[in-house]
């Protein structure tokens, strides 16, 4: 299966690798790094996460990595990673944009 990043996915991961970077860059490197490998594997095991709770649908999905969520969405042919958020803070649901 193909990987897709949405740009709010992108973005997420840009302002947590700036936040952890400010005071400890290599491990930011690190995180970044470690955080793609993860991702990664969805492409072979798309049904790998768990589905969200606050969705409750089996195409809904997340896995966790360190302190933070990845939600993503399985499709057909590929894999959207929809936003990634960290573990405390709620998920907007406007993030994920649902389709009924």
């Amino acid at each position: 299966m193909k990987l897709v990043w949405s740009p709010l996915a992108l973005s997420r991961v840009e302002e947590i690798v700036e936040y952890i970077g400010c005071d400890r860059p290599g491990v930011a490197r690190e995180w970044v790094v470690g955080l793609f490998e993860n991702v990664n594997t969805l492409a072979m095991f798309p049904q790998k996460g768990r589905v969200v709770r606050e969705v409750g649908r089996a195409d809904i999905r997340e896995i966790v990595y360190k302190r933070h969520r990845v939600v993503y969405r399985t499709e057909a042919t590929r894999v959207a990673i929809l936003t990634v958020r960290h573990g405390r803070r709620l998920l907007d649901l406007n993030e994920i944009q649902i389709e009924p």
